[in-house]
């Protein structure tokens, strides 16, 4: 490489690398300290992001146990109405053999009241 020569005087002019040198550090550094911190934004937003993902299947967990719920509660409150309505057809049931057996009792003979005051006297 050649160095610039001062015509006049017929001497060599020392230029300093030294000041490049340092400014080229300079930039070298800011460089790594903005790649530096690129890194660390790409981290923290995929540790944003990975947060994220776990919020979000949580929350599709959750939804769809609260669906399975709400479909074993219908399931339970049709079976509940069943239930009712057996309970009401066996009491309606009950009821007429209650009348039926009143009925065969006050016409058969066996099961007729006696007056015991009557008979002793």
């Amino acid at each position: 490489m050649e160095l610039p020569s001062d015509e006049e005087d017929g001497t060599f002019t020392n230029i300093s690398l030294a000041d490049d040198s340092a400014e080229h550090l300079s930039r070298k550094r800011s460089s790594e300290v903005e790649r530096a911190h690129s890194t660390m934004m790409n981290a923290d937003m995929d540790a944003v992001e990975a947060e994220n993902q776990v919020e979000l299947e949580e929350k599709t967990r959750l939804i769809n146990q609260v669906l399975e719920l709400q479909h074993t509660l219908e399931d339970l409150s049709a079976r509940v109405d069943a239930v009712k309505e057996e309970n009401l057809k066996l009491k309606s049931e009950n009821q007429v053999l209650g009348q039926y057996i009143e009925n065969l009792m006050s016409a058969s003979s066996v099961f007729q009241t006696t007056d015991t005051k009557s008979k002793r006297k």
